[in-house]
């Protein structure tokens, strides 16, 4: 059973091994050399910032999603099916009303996300595994209306379904953002398997791409690459292998982070009709220790990442903060770290990464972050016993 908690950690909390090394630790794939100065390991920031870490509230199983709700409170998802609210320190029983998930290995209950109109509409947006026929399945969105009293889910409708629908249960992705005019970015993963790994280049498929969709039917919108016929309607950019993280900047504009491989985890900033090279380049190599095709990781007519890491951090979940706990912090991007068990932390000049720094190492699989109202920063950790905990100074 969750359970609230006042609980503090200590402010130091030591490093694990492998996060204190992450940096200086030999690469998976040492012959692959960066396209351009500062695309990896960038120089370790040392501009004194530390974080205070206390739990809100723990027993919560396999949290994977958050989305602040208007005048305080968050709604948070867990893998296995369950939606909660927390508001003035209190923990709701799971929702009622929620579409069926297919909960087996990274399927389940997904991401979550609310409009700028949601004390007039109370409408919220979630994604999750869907099973489909013949055993498949896909990462769908679905939306809904939360009762007044915050206790169900009427008029659940599905809105988008991934298509092809697969026999995997791996690789679903995704994150759900809103854009300035409204409308939904949705990322999803490739399905993992050789076969579906290559639909990724496919754009007349869903696998492996960002999408951009009218929240209200689900279909692609005006002004996507193919909005007007030569593939998919609704997507923004493909080549992509499991987006687990995504945000707008402070600018509005949309950055995504993706899983590698053993290597190869990437920061991009997703243009329309840009190919971000999935299967075909990526820097890293497979779990075998095999290179990934063949191994190469520029071609033309592909782009390249802003950043990437190798080894990897497992990414999930990204927020660029602008509260004012941290002023030092200020349109940095913030990373939710599930190899790492930490909070990544990218200094951005210019669109590039200038410095690295990993927070809270060795609290846990972070599988999402959010900035709260007040500026501290809030994670989810992806545990049995997972918890929401504050990080402040």
């Amino acid at each position: 059973m969750p359970r609230l908690c006042t609980l503090s950690l200590l402010a130091g909390l030591a490093a694990t091994p492998a996060a204190a090394q992450l940096n200086q630790q030999p690469p998976n794939a040492p012959d692959q050399q960066p396209a351009f100065d500062g695309q990896t390991r960038a120089p370790e920031l040392t501009d004194g910032v530390h974080v205070k870490q206390d739990v809100v509230v723990s027993g919560l199983d396999h949290p994977w999603g958050m989305a602040a709700l208007p005048g305080g409170g968050w709604l948070i998802t867990e893998r296995p099916g369950k939606m909660r609210i927390l508001a003035d320190g209190k923990l709701s029983e799971p929702l009622s009303g929620l579409p069926q998930v297919d909960t087996r290995k990274q399927g389940g209950l997904l991401d979550v996300a609310v409009r700028d109109d949601f004390a007039q509409t109370r409408r919220l947006w979630w994604s999750f595994a869907e099973p489909r026929d013949g055993g498949k399945t896909s990462t769908s969105v679905a939306t809904g209306t939360l009762s007044a009293d915050g206790t169900a889910i009427s008029d659940a409708r599905v809105i988008f379904r991934q298509e092809p629908a697969w026999d995997s249960t791996m690789h679903y992705g995704s994150r759900l953002v809103f854009d300035a005019d409204g409308m939904l970015f949705v990322t999803t993963g490739e399905r993992s398997l050789p076969e579906p790994r290559k639909l990724a280049q496919d754009v007349n498929t869903h696998l492996g791409k960002v999408l951009r969709i009218d929240p209200e039917t689900g279909r692609g919108l005006p002004g996507n690459p193919f909005a007007q016929g030569g593939g998919q309607p609704e997507i923004w950019s493909w080549g992509h292998r499991n987006l687990q993280a995504a945000a707008l900047d402070g600018q509005g504009r949309l950055w995504t982070v993706e899983h590698g491989a053993k290597g190869g985890d990437e920061l991009n900033m997703p243009q329309a009709g840009r190919n971000y090279g999935w299967p075909i380049i990526t820097y890293g190599e497979d779990y075998s220790g095999k290179p990934i095709g063949k191994g190469i990781t520029a071609q033309e007519g592909m782009e390249q990442p802003v950043y990437y890491w190798d080894p990897v951090i497992a990414p999930s979940g990204l927020v660029f903060y602008d509260g004012a706990m941290f002023p030092e912090m200020r349109g940095d991007a913030l990373i939710g770290g599930l190899k790492s068990q930490s909070l990544v932390r990218l200094k951005m000049t210019e669109g590039r990464v200038t410095g690295e720094q990993h927070l809270a190492e060795g609290i846990g699989r972070v599988r999402d972050v959010a900035v709260d109202a007040d500026g501290s920063i809030l994670i989810l950790t992806d545990a049995d016993d997972g918890a929401l905990i504050r990080l402040t100074r």
